[in-house]
């Protein structure tokens, strides 16, 4: 599964280069994937009762932080281990599910106005720096001319895959040449949400008459589309191979909603769980990208796997209200990834490059000089990008997170991370 992006570039689902370290691919996570509901609701997914999921809200935060270190580090392995993709799109369709039992028009409208505000900020800024940069879609060769202009509604209402330039600038200069693909290519999440989102109802509509038809459906489309047997060209290939390859995640998210997971016997679901995931790692064995394991490359294989993981999670979901004393320390911290998961995701591509500029004024430092200073900076260069990356997407969250409260029609909040309301909670007890 592509993005069409250029040779020797990463273009699996969550990934984009990440700047100056092994190759990655757009974040076709994050973000790669991309919210407190996967768009830009803060609501909480709470599968059967009432109020926030705070287990949901864990595996949200852990999604996001995996989409972080895999745009930064390029790890294949990480696929593996915590397809966070997969595991979003799972929580964003048992939200939806429950928002439903409200009239689908008026959900649809909720979601995408949660979603827009936040897109058109960060649209808005890669637009200038690519506009300041000499970029012109007029005379961009891969988009069009023409069409390259009106594909820029994409940065509106994500519906298609936005365009941007493939090359920007120089190598020497002060963020790489790759730079637009990098920070652009995390938008194929919004698009594939957003699909999500208008055919949820219908979606829903099917999983209610014909459920297992339903949560199957897409791993059958994606050993269609996703293996070459049928192919759909351009971007609306790679649109409907993102629909087919998370769809029975999503799906799932509708089954954890209604009920469905939780009238499966345990060994039967993690059972047969366990032998799709099988499955997935037997055929990305005989499909090995140019990364190898990397599960963004083999369709299939990511289709398997995330839907086997996810099962296993939300059959395993305790639904806690609060979180258990051994994680109650990082409350803050989930709470807040959850209230501005939106403004991480889309943002986080663009500060992981920030950091090169900024690492690299260490280098003009008197004792730099020192041969044995500046081989201990070029071997812990990554290093130092991890540890500078989250104060930078702590600036963002002050600097453009309240624009998701305005988004969903709240009061704007600088740090949303629940301490003054859990303060003001133990005051009333």
């Amino acid at each position: 599964m592509t993005q069409g992006y250029p040779t020797g570039t990463n273009t699996g689902p969550d990934r984009t280069p990440a700047f100056g370290v092994p190759r990655q691919r757009t974040a076709r996570t994050l973000p790669e994937p991309p919210a407190a509901d996967e768009a830009g609701s803060t609501e909480a997914a709470a599968p059967k009762r009432p109020g926030r999921d705070r287990y949901l809200d864990l595996l949200r935060t852990i999604a996001l932080v995996r989409v972080v270190v895999y745009h930064l580090f390029g790890w294949a392995w990480l696929t593996v281990l915590f397809p966070s993709m997969g595991v979003m799109f799972a929580l964003a369709g048992s939200l939806m599910a429950r928002s439903l039992k409200r009239p689908p028009l008026g959900v649809i409208r909720d979601r995408v106005r949660r979603l827009l505000p936040p897109l058109w900020l960060f649209g808005a800024a890669a637009l200038t720096l690519m506009f300041v940069g000499g970029w012109n879609p007029l005379d961009d060769p891969d988009h069009g001319g023409t069409l390259g202009v009106v594909e820029l509604l994409n940065y509106v209402v994500p519906l298609g895959a936005p365009p941007f330039p493939w090359d920007i600038g120089s190598k020497s200069g002060l963020l790489e040449n790759t730079w637009a693909v990098q920070a652009a290519g995390v938008l194929w999440y919004l698009r594939a949400y957003l699909w999500f989102v208008l055919a949820s109802p219908l979606l829903l509509w099917a999983f209610r008459r014909a459920p297992w038809v339903t949560l199957f459906a897409p791993l059958a489309l994606t050993a269609v589309v996703g293996t070459g047997v049928v192919s759909i060209p351009g971007e609306t290939g790679n649109a409907v191979s993102d629909f087919a390859v998370y769809g029975s995640c999503w799906v799932l998210g509708f089954a954890h909603q209604e009920g469905v997971l939780a009238r499966i016997p345990r060994y039967a679901a993690v059972s047969g769980s366990a032998l799709v995931m099988a499955f997935g790692l037997w055929w990305a064995s005989g499909h090995l990208g140019p990364d190898g394991w990397d599960l963004n490359d083999i369709p299939l294989a990511q289709a398997a796997w995330s839907f086997g993981f996810v099962v296993i999670l939300l059959q395993y979901s305790p639904s806690w209200h609060e979180l258990p004393p051994r994680l109650a320390r990082w409350d803050w911290l989930i709470t807040l990834s959850n209230n501005r998961a939106v403004t991480i995701y889309l943002w986080h591509n663009l500060l992981i490059m920030a950091t090169v500029p900024i690492i690299d004024l260490a280098y003009r430092l008197p004792f730099m000089e020192n041969g044995s200073a500046t081989d201990f900076l070029d071997s812990t260069y990554m290093l130092w990008m991890f540890l500078l990356v989250w104060p930078l997407i702590g600036v963002m969250i002050l600097a453009t997170g309240w624009i998701e409260d305005i988004a969903a029609k709240r009061k704007p909040r600088l740090w949303p991370d629940g301490r003054r309301a859990n303060k003001a909670r133990r005051a009333k007890h």
